[in-house]
């Protein structure tokens, strides 16, 4: 049961509920009227006012089940077997079905293949391992299998899938080399983004420049962990956001990156892992989708590139 405590802004019941849960101002409001928030002990109205310190208790009801559909969605299939599927996923997909995005996302897509998913899977989450973010394109790991998924969930909480994204950053870094470690968690202010707290979890990244451009920097970027937003969270923290990242301040400027509208520069290159069942060494690699590709030549200029500038910059070394 969420807890919280009122800010000294004296702002209705129903808009410091949906601000602090992250949701509509509707929602909440159904959430007071059935008695599921308190104030103190007590229930309110939606127009009361809490006064500072004030304890709002918050009883968040199951969520009502909705089927997930099977749909007819292309997917580009990197690595497939009976246990183990790896998609290259472009921008603009979301992984699995949320609130404002019940139709199109990767787990509609899967179950529109037909074959199997673990069963023991989160209803709407089958068989996904790891996520990336909706304009975040490259390589994702799909279990098929409940013993491919519970042995992939456990190498990801150990660290023995690497993952590495092909990033652009504007600005340039101090050095070469560096590693952001700083807790992440939900931003207090604004629920629908991340943010460094320090009492949120554990983050890692490091990072390593791969070519330097007048206007940013080319980086390999690796996760040791897993929060939502992370490398784009990190970047941002030391002053160097994701170009086009409209979120946390590197949307600006994309006439200069060649970026079409709400896409940003982070791609998901290169997936490192053991086969969950035969134990084989899995190396797995993404090349630049076009509209990266196209933003690179631009953000380089007079720069030569090839036609595989990954591999040219040295991302796979």
């Amino acid at each position: 049961m969420p807890i919280f405590s009122a800010p000294p802004d004296s702002r209705r019941l129903d808009l410091l509920v949906a601000s602090a849960l992250d949701l509509s101002r509707n929602q909440a409001a159904t959430l007071i009227a059935e008695g599921n928030v308190l104030v103190n002990g007590r229930r309110e109205k939606a127009s009361y006012r809490p006064a500072e310190g004030d304890a709002i208790a918050v009883d968040m009801p199951a969520p009502r089940s909705r089927e997930v559909l099977a749909e007819d969605i292309p997917l580009a299939v990197v690595f497939e077997d009976d246990d183990v599927l790896v998609v290259d996923k472009p921008a603009g997909m979301v992984v699995h079905p949320a609130p404002g995005n019940w139709t199109g996302t990767l787990v509609n897509a899967l179950k529109g293949r037909g074959g199997s998913l673990p069963e023991g899977a989160e209803e709407g989450r089958e068989g996904i391992v790891h996520r990336l973010d909706k304009e975040t394109s490259g390589l994702l790991v799909v279990a098929k299998t409940d013993r491919a998924h519970r042995a992939l969930g456990a190498a990801l909480q150990a660290r023995q899938i690497v993952r590495r994204y092909a990033a652009l950053a504007w600005g340039h870094l101090t050095e070469d080399r560096i590693t952001i470690e700083k807790p992440i968690a939900r931003d207090p202010r604004d629920r629908k983004r991340m943010a460094i707290v320090s009492s949120g979890r554990p983050a890692r990244t490091d990072l390593f420049r791969l070519a330097r451009f007048d206007s940013g920097d080319l980086l390999r970027a690796q996760l040791h962990t897993g929060r939502t937003h992370q490398i784009r969270v990190h970047l941002a923290s030391i002053g160097h956001p994701v170009v086009g990242d409209d979120t946390y301040g590197g949307g600006g400027g994309r006439k200069v990156a060649g970026l079409p509208p709400k896409r940003h520069f982070l791609h998901a290159a290169w997936l490192q892992f053991s086969h969950p069942i035969t134990g084989a060494a899995m190396d797995l690699r993404s090349p630049l989708p076009p509209e990266l590709e196209s933003s690179l030549r631009a953000m380089a200029g007079e720069f030569a590139i090839g036609s595989d500038a990954l591999t040219e910059f040295g991302f796979y070394a």
